[in-house]
């Protein structure tokens, strides 16, 4: 990993690549951090650290963007140009090829492709189901 910031790589990455916004790979950094936390909470007994694959990162970004964001993620991630799974592969890839992350040699950026689907990973965990219509009471006489 080379010895530049990440922000001035981020900018150096949005100014060749507008596909996302500079916020969407802080967040990305943000929700790989608490991604790599929970996975090693959850191993047991506790060793090594270690890899977080595309899925687990996946899904650590959904439990993040939720926590952090509430009914509000599906928009903010949208803004930011995030629209499917494959967009985060993008980014970590993109992260990769300018050295700020690394992975192993199965790694891979299909691991990313159709982990879940954004409108029910963001949009359905606050979804209000509907009511069901009035009936109308005949009229009495």
């Amino acid at each position: 990993m080379d010895a530049r910031s990440f922000q001035e790589d981020v900018e150096s990455i949005c100014a060749k690549d507008a596909r996302y916004a500079a916020e969407a790979y802080y967040f990305l950094r943000e929700a790989l951090d608490y991604t790599s936390k929970a996975v090693q909470r959850e191993q047991r007994p506790a060793g090594r650290p270690r890899h977080v694959t595309g899925a687990e990162l996946c899904h650590g970004i959904r439990e993040y963007a939720l926590q952090e964001f509430g009914p509000l993620a599906f928009l903010v991630l949208t803004i930011w140009g995030l629209h499917k799974t494959e967009d985060f592969g993008e980014m970590v890839y993109t992260l990769i090829a300018a050295g700020k992350l690394g992975a192993s040699e199965n790694d891979k950026k299909s691991d990313f492709a159709a982990v879940y689907d954004f409108e029910e990973a963001f949009v359905q965990p606050y979804a209000v189901d509907e009511p069901p219509p009035a009936r109308k009471r005949p009229r009495r006489g």
